[in-house]
């Protein structure tokens, strides 16, 4: 699995779940101790029931027959985590996120702004726990998506009207992006090798900085640029603030990578179903990052003109 990604892969309970080695077992015994399927003493199996054998003796040829070519139990009938799921988990996300985003976009302006800044907040609050929580709450991983969705909204809304048409391809460049970088991690052509991990993570770290930087500037009023130093200071003609959009856009896209790998090693892992809903709360989090970037470009580059 990726390690060093998204944190919330990397939290304790998931990687537990995706790499916790199978229970040891004594010779000649099965699960929990039990003895295997010999029957036991006086011809009788375990819990002193009568053996497979005998249940087969009181079936027919053509009983037997359909038994045998009855399929064997999947994931989903074991209780396993399956793409399938984190697929149908991570799309309610997104829809009540959708919702959410709705709503900020339909009402009074004053409102959606008082409603964007509790989405921020509240998304924040509901990250760290839906994070550190032991189990995977679906409330909790959906009212976050909600609440990201009023953020997201407000900021749209805000940015479209400066700027019209950049909620529009902020929306097309996201989903661009995301099909791109599945097409390309199904295709085995990118890979989180450990190499491409400690570039991700120095970046990460650079970025990290200078947006903290950036917050502190921009709250003490150093810089008066909506964006902070991301227009303020220019390279070449070129604001800073295409430089870091495009370096944090590439990180997301490779956070995507990493949460695929993680997701793909709990499937194959076997990890518990619930988990599944750690997946698609891992994919919303990178999804909103991203296209808060995107978007955050486009503004950029359209009050550059």
């Amino acid at each position: 699995m990726a390690l060093g990604g998204n944190p919330i892969f990397n939290g304790k309970n998931f990687r537990g779940a995706t790499q916790a080695p199978p229970a040891p077992q004594a010779y000649g015994q099965g699960a929990y101790g039990q003895n295997g399927y010999a029957p036991g003493q006086h011809g009788q199996g375990q819990y002193g029931q009568g053996g497979f054998g005998a249940a087969q003796q009181g079936m027919t040829q053509d009983q037997l027959q359909d038994m045998y070519n009855r399929p064997a139990a999947g994931p989903a009938d074991t209780g396993r985590m399956t793409f399938d799921d984190v697929i149908v988990k991570t799309a309610a996300c997104l829809g009540v996120l959708i919702a959410g985003a709705a709503v900020t976009l339909v009402v009074a302006q004053g409102l959606a702004s008082m409603l964007m800044i509790v989405g921020a907040l509240g998304g924040f609050v509901l990250a760290l726990v839906n994070s550190f929580k032991k189990q995977p709450s679906p409330a909790l991983i959906l009212a976050y998506a909600g609440l990201e969705g009023l953020f997201l909204g407000g900021l749209t809304r805000i940015l479209d009207g400066m700027f019209p048409g950049v909620g529009l391809q902020a929306v097309i460049g996201t989903l661009s992006v995301f099909a791109v970088t599945l097409v390309l991690f199904k295709s085995g052509k990118v890979r989180a090798t450990p190499k491409a991990m400690r570039f991700f993570m120095i970046a990460m770290i650079g970025y990290a900085v200078f947006a903290l930087i950036n917050m502190v500037m921009m709250w003490t009023g150093a810089v008066d640029s909506p964006f902070g130093l991301r227009t303020s200071v220019e390279i070449f003609g070129i604001p800073l603030g295409v430089f870091i959009g495009l370096l944090a856009i590439g990180l997301a896209a490779f956070s995507l990578i990493m949460d695929f790998t993680s997701i793909e090693a709990g499937v194959h892992s076997g990890a518990p179903q619930r988990f599944s809903w750690t997946a698609a709360f891992g994919l919303t989090v990178t999804l909103v990052w991203l296209y808060v970037e995107i978007i955050r470009l486009l503004a950029i580059l359209r009050g550059d003109d």
